[in-house]
C-alpha cells in the first residue's frame, strides 16, 4: 500500500518514512501543501498522513481541496496545536483522525492500520494465487498456511507481482513501481530481490510461482495458467 506523508519538518518526515517503510508500506513525502495537493489529486494513495502547519498551503486548505476529489482516502492529521477547536476544525474539513504531537510511532502505526481496516471499498486487501496469500492491511504473507517473513522491499515486490499475476512485467516496471524510480539504474537489484523471494516463497513448495520470461522480465503464475 502507498502512503503520502505531508510534512515540512525534514527529520520528522524522514522518521515517519523510515518507520512506515519498515512496516512494508511504500511512502512518498511532500514537504509543502502545493506539492501535496498535486500528488494527492493526481496519484492513487491508500492513506495520507498530514501535518497541518505547512508552507505554501496550510493543512486545512489542503483538506478542503483533497477531500471532495478523494472522498475515500483515509487522512490522518498530525497537529501540535493543543486546543480541541483545532482538531474539530481538521475533522470538519475532512480528516478521519487526529494525532497530537509529540506521539509515539507505535500509536501512529496502530491508527494507520485502523484507518485502512475500515476504509470503505478498499480493493484487494487479500491477494492470492495458488496457496500463496498476502494481506495488504495486516502486512502478512503465508504459503500453504505457513507464515513467511519478508523485508520491506521483498513485501513490496511480492505485492506488485501479485497485483499483476498472470502478466509479464519488465524489470523497468518493477524498478518504477517498487523502488519509485522512473528509469533502470543499470544494477541487478531486481534480479537479486527476485532470487530472495524465490528462496522464501518457492523453495520447498510446489508448484513454483515466480517464472522468468526471457527477454522480458518476470511473471507470477499459478499452476492452472499456461507455461512460457
Amino acid at each position: 500500500m502507498r502512503i503520502l506523508v505531508v510534512e515540512d519538518d525534514a527529520p520528522l518526515a524522514g522518521f515517519l518514512s523510515k518507520g512506515l517503510e519498515a512496516e512494508y508500506y511504500a511512502v512518498d513525502v511532500a514537504p509543502d501543501g502545493e506539492e501535496a495537493r498535486w500528488l494527492a489529486c493526481e496519484c492513487d494513495y491508500d492513506l495520507m498522513v498530514l501535518d497541518l502547519n505547512l508552507p505554501k498551503m496550510d493543512g486545512i486548505s489542503l483538506l478542503q481541496i483533497v477531500r471532495p476529489k478523494r472522498p475515500l482516502l483515509p487522512i490522518l492529521v498530525l497537529t501540535g496545536r493543543n486546543g480541541i477547536e483545532h482538531r474539530v476544525e481538521a475533522l470538519d474539513a475532512g480528516a478521519d483522525d487526529c494525532l497530537l504531537k509529540p506521539f509515539s510511532f507505535s500509536e501512529l502505526s496502530a491508527r494507520v492500520r485502523a484507518l485502512l481496516r475500515r476504509r470503505p471499498g478498499i480493493a484487494g486487501t487479500m491477494l492470492r494465487i495458488a496457496d500463496l496469500e498476502l494481506n495488504r492491511v495486516e502486512r502478512t504473507v503465508r504459503r500453504a498456511g505457513r507464515r513467511i517473513e519478508l523485508t520491506s522491499k521483498e513485501f513490496g515486490l511480492l505485492e506488485y507481482l501479485l497485483r499483476n499475476a498472470g502478466h509479464r512485467i519488465t524489470r523497468n516496471m518493477i524498478v518504477e513501481h517498487v523502488w519509485n524510480l522512473s528509469f533502470d539504474t543499470g544494477t541487478n537489484v531486481v534480479d537479486v530481490y527476485i532470487n530472495y523471494l524465490r528462496k522464501k516463497i518457492d523453495e520447498g513448495f510446489s508448484p513454483k510461482l515466480i517464472h522468468t520470461v526471457r527477454g522480458v522480465g518476470y511473471e507470477l503464475r499459478g499452476p492452472s495458467e499456461g507455461q512460457v
